[in-house]
């Protein structure tokens, strides 16, 4: 066995992370098609271009084990809160609850409640999405490690993280667009990943580098 040769990861996209078919048209109050940072790049699933935005789906106020990691670190505006799938060092895929306020982002075990991270706004470099209709996006953080995400609410979150860090650092984040990007998964462990359209679906291949 040559073990020289990159190890390929073929990824069908679960179920839990494909959008919804059906869903509301925006009200007047919430983010519309030409605020969001991927007009005129990203292939939009027609779904995506209208539904609510409501920030917190999961009613963080009433869970005291999410407030009281929040508190600590002295965040209290919750922009969004949601379950995702987020991809571990070895490739598997992890559920996680993702926090985002106007400082840092935050991951934790649902199943625990412990908190496995928090990344200040301040150390992310850019976000990474494919030009296709698929639900995975990448968080560049060059001083510690990247993250890499799935989720049917990745447009609202990609739109938020970059008004946050406008509103709060006063700076645009770069959001990158390509079919093939690098991301660390690990402090010493690079991989690529790979999309493509096969017969009106998206493959995803995970490759270490």
């Amino acid at each position: 066995m040559d073990r020289s040769r990159p190890r390929r990861i073929q990824i069908e996209t679960p179920q839990e992370a494909v959008e919804p078919q059906n869903r509301p048209r925006p009200s007047e109050n919430n983010v519309t098609e030409d605020q969001e940072p991927f007009m005129g790049v990203k292939v939009r699933r027609k779904a995506s271009l209208h539904r609510d935005y409501r920030g917190d789906y999961l009613d963080v106020p009433s869970q005291s084990s999410l407030m009281k990691i929040l508190e600590k670190h002295g965040d209290r505006q919750v922009l969004f809160a949601d379950k995702v799938l987020k991809f571990t060092g070895s490739g598997k895929m992890k559920r996680r609850i993702v926090l985002i306020t106007d400082f840092a982002i935050y991951i934790v075990d649902p199943e625990t409640g412990a908190l496995k991270r928090r990344m200040a706004l301040a150390a992310i470099d850019k976000l990474c999405l494919s030009e296709l209709s698929d639900n995975f996006f990448a968080i560049i953080i060059p001083s510690e490690y990247d993250c890499l995400m799935a989720s049917t609410r990745k447009t609202e979150i990609v739109t938020l993280l970059t008004e946050a860090t406008k509103t709060t650092l006063g700076y645009e984040l770069e959001v990158a667009f390509s079919n093939r990007f690098e991301y660390n998964a690990s402090s010493e462990l690079l991989k690529e990943v790979l999309f493509e359209e096969v017969e009106g679906a998206v493959k995803t291949k995970i490759v270490r580098k």
